[in-house]
């Protein structure tokens, strides 16, 4: 069983419960800020990357700090985040963030299979240009793409 820190949410009106609009929010978004756990330092890095509806995928470069932290330990968590702006109030204290955001838990598998490596690159090159590329095996081979299968998702919003 998968233990994720998700509690019952304090402001139950900010709450997004329905999948599709979590969904919606994964979907129109390039960047999430990944966070991973080294024994008991916290590393958080944003990441392009693409939803497919079950699972999120990254790439990166084959070796670095995120890799290395990937491979001792696979559970992560993640954040995205659309719409922000804020709230103004007349009050000093009472300013409040505007936002649609996803936060949620799984783990990272890292995929070795070129075919899907080439698919799964293809989806996040979809979400900045129209044009079809080729990816040299010298860069797949150095190219490492990760896919999260998520455990938990929970959405909050404000201000819409």
């Amino acid at each position: 069983m998968n233990q994720q820190p998700h509690g019952a949410m304090r402001r139950k009106e900010r709450e997004i419960t329905d999948r599709a609009e979590i969904d919606a929010i994964l979907g129109s978004s390039k960047v999430m800020y990944l966070g991973l756990a080294d024994q008991d330092i916290p590393f958080v890095v944003p990441v392009f990357f693409a939803y497919d509806g079950t699972s999120i995928y990254f790439h990166s470069a084959g070796a670095g700090t995120k890799i290395e932290i990937l491979k001792r330990n696979p559970k992560v968590c993640f954040v995205v985040s659309v719409d922000q702006g804020f709230i103004e109030s007349d009050k000093a204290c009472d300013f409040e963030a505007k936002h649609r955001t996803v936060i949620g838990f799984g783990s990272a598998n890292f995929i070795e299979d070129n075919v899907e490596k080439i698919l799964v690159l293809d989806r996040i090159v979809a979400l900045f240009s129209d044009r079809h590329f080729e990816y040299p095996k010298s860069n797949l081979h150095q190219t490492t793409v990760i896919r999260i299968d998520v455990h938990s998702l929970k959405g909050k919003k404000h201000g819409y």
